[in-house]
């Protein structure tokens, strides 16, 4: 009988890791995405999708009136130093086709202005990771610019920080790899699908780190989808920070995104940032830089 007792938990072993391993290879297989069928005659035709919306910002306990712009576009990019390639036919295994996503937001708050900008790089092909490659924001106004940047490791995301303010100064820090709330407006458009649903840990907007002044790290955070209309919705809560965010858009490829709502505490109440559908146009706007083409700043109502 012993021999079948001390058999058993090592059977028991075995069992237990082969479980562990399936569900470790099921979790890896789900990070994979699934293009849609005519992802190719939308993406790859040489040109970027703009879009313009009308934006109320909110900042210091008001809503401000702004406008705000997507940009989605594919490009090759390098894998060891996480930059678009100046001539991707010539670095063999290095190039990668990302989706780039360049958020950019215009408001005034009183007598100065702010500019921000977020660069989102996603992996096209996912090669079992769709995490976000690289993630970039910058925000400039009257009293000074800030910048913070992640760059993807294997297990975590090199962090760099820059700021005007001494507390928050240089600095330099490593965060686990987990989701990010900017990378999912990426994925909206690759695959919604491989976005997770329930409890999830989740590093904040780094538009709303940097606006906000709270920590760069994970928080715990919860997804919910539903629909609405033509639209799906994704819902994300940030519990910790009180923060929602809900990205409306459409169920159809490609999946343009039609508007979205930040919701936060502002000025001592819970305030709402909205982005409304404006325009959207396709245009190899890098082709477009002659005083001429300042007509598709006026098809886009930006002027």
């Amino acid at each position: 009988m012993k021999k079948i007792f001390l058999i058993a938990p090592a059977i028991l072993i075995i069992f237990q890791s082969c479980s562990q391993k399936n569900k470790e290879e099921k979790l890896q297989s789900d990070t994979t995405i699934q293009l849609s069928k005519n992802f190719g005659d939308y993406w790859y035709q040489g040109k970027a999708e703009l879009t313009s919306y009308n934006l109320e910002q909110v900042r210091y306990g008001e809503k401000r009136e702004g406008h705000a712009v997507l940009i989605f576009v594919t490009e090759d990019f390098s894998r060891s130093k996480q930059v678009k390639l100046d001539a991707p036919q010539t670095t063999g295994d290095d190039a990668q086709k990302v989706l780039k996503l360049n958020f950019t937001k215009k408001f005034n708050t009183g007598i100065y202005p702010y500019s921000i900008m977020t660069s989102v790089f996603s992996p096209v092909y996912s090669e079992k990771d769709l995490h976000a490659v690289k993630v970039s924001t910058s925000v400039q106004e009257w009293c000074g610019h800030v910048f913070m940047q992640l760059n993807k490791e294997p297990d975590q995301y090199k962090t760099f920080i820059r700021s005007y303010f001494e507390s928050e100064g240089d600095q330099e820090i490593r965060l686990e790899k987990t989701w990010l709330e900017d990378e999912l407006w990426n994925l909206i458009r690759l695959d919604s699908d491989a976005i997770p649903t329930g409890k999830i840990q989740i590093i904040p907007s780094t538009q709303f780190i940097r606006l906000k002044h709270v920590e760069a790290k994970s928080y715990s955070a919860a997804i919910e989808k539903s629909k609405e209309g033509n639209n799906s919705v994704i819902t994300l809560n940030v519990h910790e920070l009180r923060r929602t965010l809900k990205i409306y858009y459409n169920t159809k490829a490609p999946f343009t995104i039609e508007k979205w709502e930040e919701t936060y505490p502002e000025g001592g109440e819970m305030m709402t940032t909205t982005g409304t559908l404006k325009k959207r146009i396709m245009l190899d706007y890098w082709n477009r830089n002659g005083v001429e083409d300042s007509v598709y700043r006026k098809e886009l109502g930006l002027e």
